[in-house]
């Protein structure tokens, strides 16, 4: 059974910094996904930041060169460093791992982050 348990939420700040990770059990496939979304209070949840394995990288435009996506493997663990976080980054944050090959998605419990003005 996949399982992903994510830590590091909280409250910051503008200007602040947070580091979210996640670690993933249960799953031993190589070619995998690995990335963070987010769901603000009355909108969609969308996709923050992935890598694949391998190391591509991808993010979302409006966090281009404030969060840093990271994996490693040997841990089974992704990391997203948060910086120069601005209220608008507020929203819970869902770590996602994808089984590639085989279109399936895992979920994480989510985590809050609070970006205060």
């Amino acid at each position: 059974q996949v399982q992903l348990v994510e830590s590091g939420g909280g409250l910051v700040q503008a200007g602040g910094s947070l580091r979210l990770s996640c670690v993933v059990s249960g799953s031993r496939f190589s070619i995998n996904a690995m990335g963070w979304y987010r769901q603000a209070p009355g909108k969609q949840r969308e996709l923050v930041a992935t890598t694949i394995s391998g190391g591509s990288t991808n993010y979302a435009d409006s966090v281009k060169g404030r969060f840093t996506i990271a994996r490693d493997d040997a841990k089974n663990t992704v990391y997203l460093q948060m910086n120069n976080l601005k209220p608008e980054d507020t929203a819970v944050y869902y770590c996602n791992y994808r089984l590639v090959v085989r279109g399936i998605d895992y979920w994480g419990q989510g985590t809050q982050v609070t970006v205060s003005s």
